[in-house]
């Protein structure tokens, strides 16, 4: 499905070639030169993402942006792939500080679960006109940049813990079993709205967020029904059949 350029030799010499590690970041500077280089080839092809989409940006051109060799760049990241997961990971990473600060103070459980959803489409729209693309690249169950794919694990755990905080944080808690398997349902519920705003077209993606306010409704109503034992069976089997599904 892919192909991408390799080719010439590493500028840095102090490590293996071969991939490079994930979500390497926090709030220190890079302090060596291979440090510097990497965070540099990372943040060129971030941008070069945003800006050309999935298609136009490759190994080469990410080089000649960053003023570095082919084979530098692939001794940092040794495919367009890594690079697609260390977006993820900047994409992901942002959308838990745009929804923590605003989760403060907010109890009720479907409004903090309105926030992360928001924040997380807020997040994704400046990629939505290549968004097509990116999403061609990855729909195969065998492409390494899938949602559910092994690769992108450590950015779909960033979601999965963001939903953990929204319901961990709300008043009138949930019954356990379904606390525990509720972040699951929502993790899955959110990369079918990130599907949807793929493919939405109206303006402002109205018709997500339409979408999406309509489900937060259902939601609040059934939410007391955790609650009556009569319904809490097949509320239960729910949550079982979504956790069948890894995310």
């Amino acid at each position: 499905m892919f192909s991408f350029e390799s080719g010439g030799h590493s500028d840095d010499s102090d490590g293996p070639v071969g991939e490079a590690p994930r979500g390497e970041r926090g709030p220190a500077q890079p302090s060596t030169k291979r440090e510097r280089t990497r965070a540099l080839i990372r943040d060129v092809a971030l941008r070069s993402f945003r800006e050309r989409g999935y298609d136009a940006t490759t190994i080469r051109r990410i080089a000649e942006e960053a003023g570095v060799s082919v084979g530098t760049t692939n001794y940092h990241f040794a495919t367009k792939n890594h690079l697609v997961q260390e977006l993820y990971l900047d994409v992901q990473e942002s959308h838990a500080d745009a929804a923590i600060g605003q989760l403060e103070g907010v109890r009720e459980l479907t409004e903090r679960l309105a926030i992360v959803y928001r924040t997380g489409l807020e997040q994704l729209e400046p990629y939505h006109p290549h968004a097509p693309e990116f999403l061609a690249a990855a729909v195969s169950p065998r492409s390494p940049i899938n949602p559910l794919s092994e690769e992108s694990a450590p950015a779909l755990a960033v979601i999965r813990g963001l939903f953990e905080r929204a319901v961990d944080g709300a008043k009138s808690p949930l019954p356990d079993e379904f606390k525990a398997g509720l972040p699951q349902v929502l993790v899955l519920s959110h990369l079918l709205l990130a599907l949807l705003w793929v493919h939405d077209s109206s303006p402002g993606r109205e018709r997500t967020h339409r979408i999406l306010d309509r489900a937060l409704n259902l939601l609040r109503m059934t939410l007391p029904l955790t609650r009556i034992p009569v319904v809490r069976a097949p509320l239960r089997e729910l949550l079982a059949l979504a956790g069948e599904v890894r995310a």
